[in-house]
């Protein structure tokens, strides 16, 4: 039964370029655009796609995406890209296709916003760089597996192992502390990094977690959510998404019909093709995998 879906059949194409795999592209793309114009003493493209505050009064409103395709010089983007590539493979496929572009896009706009919030009387400043979409991996990635320990190099050389969970808050308090004695006006040190945009995409890789991943089920360690509503609107909505949704308690004595079990299994199959197979909850995956023995021996 499982095999007359045509995503889950050996013959059927499987999608061969991953979310994460465009990223890198569009990024490595937008960087030589940018500097093969930059060379011939054109900065047409750096205008149009970097985000600014006259840009978006000029009517760009494009930029508060478009400007993390371009960085400033060859080191800034290396970085870039090799931190969207270790922490993205290990993100997309929590999230899957399109909920990754998603979250991609909305790290970047958050970013965007608190860095325009923070600079919108800085004269000529422009932002560039997806520094703040790799910030928000990082915190997403530290929220689902904040106790995995992870070794980098320190200025290229030392070996440090550190737990995520760590690791993050060592981040924050350096962008908080960037912010607040580099960034805002009257700040006295210059460090040319926009710390603003590493919150935002901080912030965006929290929310992402808490109100998006952990709330449908994904994360097996989530507590609570921190707003709840009250007791007689959840009793209502969980009776609505009952019946909508009709959740068939999989019993090998044969309690549940082949009828009712082939539907749920439809409805599991259909949410893993949409939304990936991270968005499953504990008891969609059981139901999932003793189908599969069940339905076999049918």
């Amino acid at each position: 039964m499982l095999a007359d879906r045509s995503y889950l059949r050996d013959d059927y194409p499987r999608q061969t370029t991953s979310a994460l795999t465009w990223v890198l592209c569009a990024t490595v793309a937008g960087a030589v655009m940018q500097f093969t114009f930059d060379r011939f003493g054109a900065d047409s493209f750096s205008r149009l796609m970097g985000l600014s505050a006259s840009g978006l009064v000029h009517g760009r409103v494009w930029t508060p995406v478009s400007y993390v395709l371009l960085h400033d010089g060859l080191l800034h983007l290396l970085f870039n890209c090799l931190g969207i590539y270790f922490i993205g493979r290990e993100v997309a496929p929590l999230l899957g296709f399109s909920r990754f572009l998603q979250f991609y896009a909305a790290s970047a706009a958050l970013g965007a916003g608190f860095w325009l919030a923070v600079n919108v009387w800085g004269g000529g400043a422009v932002l560039v760089g997806a520094s703040a979409c790799v910030a928000a991996m990082f915190i997403f990635f530290a929220c689902v597996y904040p106790e995995r320990e992870i070794t980098f190099l320190l200025f290229l050389v030392l070996p440090v192992t550190l737990r995520p969970k760590v690791l993050a808050w060592i981040l924050f308090g350096f962008d908080l502390l960037g912010l607040l004695f580099s960034e805002l006006p009257g700040s006295k040190f210059e460090t040319n990094i926009a710390h603003s945009s590493h919150l935002g995409g901080m912030l965006t890789g929290w929310l992402f977690y808490r109100f998006v991943y952990a709330r449908h089920g994904s994360d097996r360690g989530s507590s609570s959510p921190l707003i709840e509503l009250p007791s007689w609107l959840k009793r209502r909505k969980a009776a609505s998404d009952a019946a909508k949704h009709p959740v068939f308690k999989v019993d090998l004595g044969g309690k549940s019909t082949p009828a009712e079990l082939r539907a749920e299994v439809d409805r599991i199959l259909d949410k893993i093709n949409s939304q990936g197979f991270g968005a499953l909850t504990e008891q969609e995956k059981r139901i999932l995998d003793d189908a599969k023995d069940l339905l076999s021996r049918r």
